[in-house]
């Protein structure tokens, strides 16, 4: 490869994956992104371009597409509650930009795209372990959007040959979260900040969390491989998020107190994911436990404030 294409790339995991990206596959990379939440800046290095536009822009997307040897789809409007005040617009970035990407990569003839998809907001409430043979029952119009993605891809895959991999990442965190709501990041602003952290529901909920180092191997390995499909892509082991305050209680030695308010509308309650089908066909092993990830994000943050 040689120029790899990025939508989203100043973006949290685009800010993780493009240095690595590079090192490890030799190629130049283009970024299209509408500066709206950054988490990173590339300005003025060597073998990066950045475009500004929006994958609502079709003529840009195509801008985007051309001459590259693969597409990393990472823009997206990815907050769930977020999704039920604004449908709409979650629709319009997830679902009609992926097809933007699609059609794009189609007129211009690229066919290697990684697209970024989620895993228990598509399936909705159902028994883990999830897996990718699971049917889809989104609770959210996030959820929604996101599984219409995939069907898109998968449809540009059978009916005009491109190699398309959507890869289901679980709830992940890591340096360079600021701009991120999920929960770590969250968390660990709120400790820094304000000494409390706010709790929706009673705290009983699990989630799969991913340190976005394991992530970024996990779609580096996807782009240089030749898997299609669907992947799950999580550390495979759930955590509670009482667990998990206790856990940065230790980390941080910090002194805050938790405050529960209301289950939301919309969020899956327990999750976590069978990461087999990944770890045979993209060699993905996550390394990194949530002590060592929260611990190298804490330190992020301290250091960022």
């Amino acid at each position: 490869m040689k120029l790899v294409a990025i939508t989203g790339g100043l973006g949290f995991i685009g800010t993780n994956l493009v240095p690595l990206l590079m090192q490890s596959t030799g190629a130049s990379v283009r970024i299209l992104d509408n500066s709206s939440n950054p988490s990173g800046e590339f300005e003025d290095r060597p073998g990066i371009e950045l475009l500004k536009g929006d994958i609502r822009d079709a003529d840009r997307v195509e801008r985007l597409v051309e001459g590259a040897d693969a597409v990393v789809h990472l823009a997206a409007h990815t907050r769930v509650i977020d999704s039920i005040e604004q449908p709409a617009l979650n629709f319009e970035q997830n679902t009609h930009g992926t097809f933007n990407v699609l059609e794009a990569m189609r007129k211009k003839g690229v066919q290697r795209l990684i697209n970024a998809s989620t895993g228990g907001a598509i399936l909705g409430e159902v028994q883990p372990p999830i897996n990718e043979e699971m049917p889809a029952k989104p609770a959210s119009p996030y959820g929604a959007s996101k599984l219409a993605a995939e069907g898109y891809c998968w449809a540009y895959a059978q009916s005009y040959g491109l190699e398309t991999a959507s890869l289901r990442f679980s709830n992940v965190y890591g340096p360079y979260s600021r701009n991120k709501s999920s929960v770590v990041a969250t968390f660990l602003k709120q400790i820094r900040d304000n000494s409390s952290v706010t709790v929706y529901g009673d705290g009983s909920q699990t989630r799969d969390y991913l340190y976005v180092g394991d992530l970024v191997q996990g779609v580096v390995k996807a782009l240089k491989g030749s898997a299609v499909g669907v992947f799950q892509l999580g550390s495979g082991q759930p955590t509670s998020v009482n667990e998990l305050i206790l856990k940065i209680r230790e980390i941080t030695g910090a002194d805050f107190t938790v405050r529960n308010e209301g289950f939301r509308a919309g969020e899956v309650i327990h999750t976590h994911c069978d990461i087999s089908k990944a770890r045979q066909a993209l060699n993905f092993n996550p390394s990194v436990d949530i002590v060592r990830g929260v611990d190298l994000t804490w330190q992020w943050f301290r250091q960022s404030a």
